[in-house]
């Protein structure tokens, strides 16, 4: 294939007709800008640029032969004419969140609570990226109901017990860790952190904290894995941390099996698949961004249609609130769970059950574990809360949490929601925003810091609730009255039939 001239890399800019630049070869994007996951305004801004680097933020170079057809190929780039290459124009949104960027970021000791993450987070991170990290669906509401519920309950301390030495450690499938919390899939870090999913597997290893890995990493499962063992072999004694794997499943059978086989050659030790996604939640703060960044390189949005998900052209959420095309078809069903299972033979979770109907279902299903969520308020407007949803199971179907394991995330910002969690019957809490923005400002110091923190708060709260281990917390050390009198009843649907 014939050498591509750098500067007829250059003159195709447009719209119309799109070249870039990635991993030191040409392609033709025309036809792919509305089908971009982060829109078309950020490849128009790096129209007959290198935009390897700004590439890299998002996906992993894998995406280019899973997304775009053969013929965008259009071949290398002679290396002496990279400079004959134009200039990306410059992101107006990349400037830091805080107006006063000269202010520096303090240091990570002085991070007591989990919030002070955010606070540093914003002062550093580019304005998208922290667009994407914080944002939710419509106006909130379901984001913001998950941080309340977690003061709706309170704790019924025991005194005058022997707590001089407490032991904070749990077993998620056989694989034991220090905390009973881990650390929440997240996608493209690589916009949060120029070390990505690695840095922060590199921080949690340190911890021994286990960790969910996100379908929509910016870097592979093999690479993601591969920073795992790397940082393994660097301690001397090793360290508890397991990886799991939150899948996304591809719409095309035959790719959905080949991302599994590949997650179970990598050596992941289970496999949590999202059920909340069906279409993507409507992401505002994303949408206002994206409107901005369109009409900045002159390119207003000209229809919705790339947000319906419906059919083939199924999505999963991307950076900005965008979709990847072909991932978590609207036509899932429970039966699928019967060709998965053949297809892996480690622990199942269904990661955003919101009701205990579906609860059972899981259970009927052959699913070894279910984790209640509402993916970080992220997907449906005024979803309950998982706290709420752990009522709802330990009042109508408590068997399920004898036969399952029950995992929760969302909103917990404090070690002691964890203790909260488990009194209720949960096997472990998955914690997410906090250790992304503790990844933003302070890379792996910031995920061992964070751990720290929620690990510091449990043993305290554990002694001040006077429990030595976690197998001694019971339903009745908390009251959970206000939630439980918001909790749906099946009597409200008899009510209202009469009207």
């Amino acid at each position: 294939m014939a050498h591509i001239d750098g500067a007829e890399v250059a003159k195709h800019n447009s719209k119309k007709d799109c070249w870039i630049v990635l991993d030191s070869k040409a392609y033709d994007v025309t036809s792919f800008l509305s089908e971009h996951p982060g829109g078309a305004p950020i490849i128009l801004r790096n129209a007959g640029t290198d935009a390897t680097e700004e590439f890299k933020k998002y996906h992993p170079l894998s995406y280019l032969d899973d997304y775009l057809p053969s013929d965008a190929l259009l071949g290398p780039v002679d290396p002496n004419t990279f400079g004959q290459l134009r200039q990306a124009k410059e992101e107006t949104s990349a400037k830091p969140s805080e107006a006063d960027i000269s202010k520096e970021v303090p240091h990570v000791s002085l991070c007591v609570s989990t919030p002070d993450f955010e606070q540093a987070a914003k002062a550093v991170l580019p304005h998208k990226s922290y667009i994407y990290a914080s944002g939710s669906a419509n106006t909130g509401a379901s984001l913001k109901g998950n941080i309340d519920d977690w003061g709706r309950i309170s704790f019924r301390p025991r005194v005058m017990r022997n707590v001089g030495n407490v032991d904070t450690s749990r077993k998620i499938f056989g694989h034991s860790s220090p905390y009973p919390f881990y650390i929440s899939p997240m996608g493209t870090m690589g916009a949060i952190h120029e070390g990505a999913e690695p840095e922060m597997i590199r921080g949690a290893v340190r911890k021994g904290a286990h960790v969910v890995v996100s379908t929509a990493s910016t870097r592979s499962s093999e690479q993601i894995m591969q920073s795992y063992i790397d940082e393994q072999s660097r301690l001397n004694n090793g360290s508890p941390t397991k990886l799991f794997y939150q899948y996304y499943m591809p719409v095309d059978r035959k790719k959905a099996i080949e991302l599994m086989r590949t997650v179970k050659r990598s050596g992941y030790k289970g496999l949590w698949i999202t059920v909340d996604t069906p279409v993507l939640g409507k992401r505002t703060a994303d949408r206002y961004l994206q409107a901005e960044e369109a009409l900045a390189v002159g390119l207003a949005e000209e229809s919705t249609a790339e947000w319906e998900a419906g059919g083939d052209n199924a999505f999963a959420p991307a950076m900005g609130g965008r979709p990847v095309q072909g991932q978590l078809s609207p036509h899932t069903t429970w039966e699928d769970l019967e060709w998965i299972r053949k297809e892996w033979e480690g622990p199942i979770v269904l990661k955003g059950v919101q009701c205990a109907e579906d609860a059972k279902l899981a259970m009927k299903y052959g699913c070894d574990g279910i984790l209640l969520s509402n993916h970080g308020g992220r997907q449906l407007h005024t979803a309950p809360s998982a706290l709420m949803t752990l009522l709802e199971i330990r009042t109508y179907c408590p068997e399920i949490l004898e036969k399952l394991e029950i995992f929760l995330d969302g909103g917990l910002r404090d070690g002691n929601d964890v203790l909260k969690a488990l009194c209720l019957g949960a096997t472990a809490v998955g914690v997410g925003r906090p250790f992304l923005y503790a990844l933003g400002a302070y890379g792996a110091k910031g995920v061992e810091r964070c751990v720290d923190i929620l690990a510091e708060d449990l043993q305290t709260g554990m002694r001040l609730l006077g429990i030595t281990s976690l197998d001694q917390c019971r339903p009745e050390m908390v009251n959970a009255s206000r939630l439980l009198n918001d909790m749906w009843r099946p009597e409200q649907l008899s009510v209202k039939s009469k009207l």
